[in-house]
């Protein structure tokens, strides 16, 4: 199970942190990964990291502006999100990549909404 928080209104400009605990199960041999829906949109990639958390890959809309890193001792992945823009409102969810994958995503967690006010 993934459980994600910390999402919540800010301004834009602002920051948020959020986090994805796994529980039942350790995740440290996968990447994991940030995806997010907006509104009337399909989900898309927000960033990924392997399994060691020494590389990291950003889709160019957040690029410079947000950080993922993750936590194997505590099983966690982070997204630190800075100078939030009102096109950042959606929900942002967490995944867990297959065995060795760049694409196919095994596991979700439950969704955590992020709105950017203007």
């Amino acid at each position: 199970q993934l459980q994600a928080s910390g999402g919540g209104l800010v301004q834009a400009g602002g920051s948020l942190r959020l986090s994805c605990a796994a529980s039942g199960r350790t995740f440290t041999t996968r990447r994991m990964g940030w995806f997010r829906q907006a509104p009337g949109k399909e989900r898309e990639f927000v960033a990924r990291i392997n399994r060691n958390g020494d590389s990291t890959y950003y889709a160019d809309p957040v690029k410079g502006r947000f950080t993922i890193s993750r936590d194997n001792a505590k099983n966690t992945v982070y997204l630190q999100m800075n100078r939030l823009k009102p096109d950042d409102t959606a929900v942002y969810y967490c995944a867990v990549y297959g065995l060795g994958s760049l694409q196919t995503v095994d596991y979700w967690g439950q969704g955590t909404l992020v709105t950017v006010s203007s």
